[in-house]
């Protein structure tokens, strides 16, 4: 069965809910890291010989076109991850309707008309939102991965597959990350630090569980994951956590799971053609 592999394309300064020297005024300002961590990603990728949907930031493909381009002209889909890297239950619906379409002016430029996929920052499509998807079934979005079906970031009770979800503009098809059962809780194993701390064979596992059952799964992974010489600072202890830990060998991992694994862009796994966007 295929599952999806996922990239949200963004910098590794794009921290959700942290002010000061990663507030959006001083962005232009901090090193970038991102073109050369996504050809990174590529690389690993092409090596592999998979292919995947990167859900890339406005921001990022506003500065770094050539970069949009070159992930498109190597077989993989392209999605939006937004404009500003702005949680979505922050916005209004009128801002985040206006969030949408800044970033689709941007990845069309870039060369990239065909957007039909979205993934929010911070998976902020949740219970404080309930009026996002409406916003982007109204926009033309055919799928959304943003709903976390675990807590904090989530909810617990949503489906762990890709599911239908009506709005008053239509239909949106929700694609969860991957979780697991641990602690007496969803945890995340499929993304984040989730991802990163977990034993390769742990993570093939789970995947072929949720195949033999028909459920395809979905990876995500940042290009700053697989940085070979990340920027260190320092962020409030949760953030620090989530950013830095077990970056160490993570490549090495990720190699392992993708080469175990049968992968393709979420729009084809999801049964998508191009005249459905």
């Amino acid at each position: 069965m295929r599952n999806c592999l996922t990239v949200d394309v963004e910098e590794w300064f794009h921290v959700c809910g942290i002010s000061g020297p990663f507030a959006f005024e001083h962005w232009d300002r901090l090193p970038s890291r991102v073109v050369e961590t996504t050809r990174d990603v590529l690389g690993l990728f092409d090596a592999c010989g998979a292919r995947a949907t990167f859900f890339v930031l406005g921001w990022v493909a506003a500065r770094h076109p050539t970069l949009v381009r070159d992930i498109a002209r190597a077989g993989h889909e392209i999605a939006s991850h937004g404009h500003l890297h702005r949680r979505v239950y922050e916005l209004t619906p009128e801002s985040f309707g206006a969030d949408l379409a800044e970033s689709r002016a941007a990845l069309a430029a870039a060369g990239v008309a065909d957007v039909r996929g979205f993934r929010a920052p911070e998976w902020s499509i949740n219970g404080r939102a309930p009026w996002a998807l409406d916003v982007l079934a109204r926009a033309r979005f055919a799928f959304d991965s943003s709903m976390a079906p675990m807590r904090i970031v989530g909810d617990p009770a949503y489906p762990q597959r890709p599911h239908v979800r009506a709005t008053a503009h239509g239909e949106v098809i929700e694609f969860p990350p991957l979780v697991d059962r641990r602690f007496g809780q969803n945890m995340p194993l499929g993304v984040g630090w989730g991802l990163r701390m977990s034993d390769p064979a742990r993570v093939l596992a789970a995947i072929a569980e949720r195949n033999r059952r028909g459920i395809p799964i979905a990876l995500v992974v940042h290009p700053w994951e697989i940085d070979r010489d990340p920027p260190r600072v320092t962020l409030p202890l949760a953030k620090q956590f989530a950013h830095y830990f077990r970056l160490g060998g993570f490549q090495t991992r990720l190699e392992q799971i993708i080469r175990g694994a049968t992968f393709a862009p979420m729009g084809e796994v999801l049964g998508l053609s191009a005249v459905d966007a």
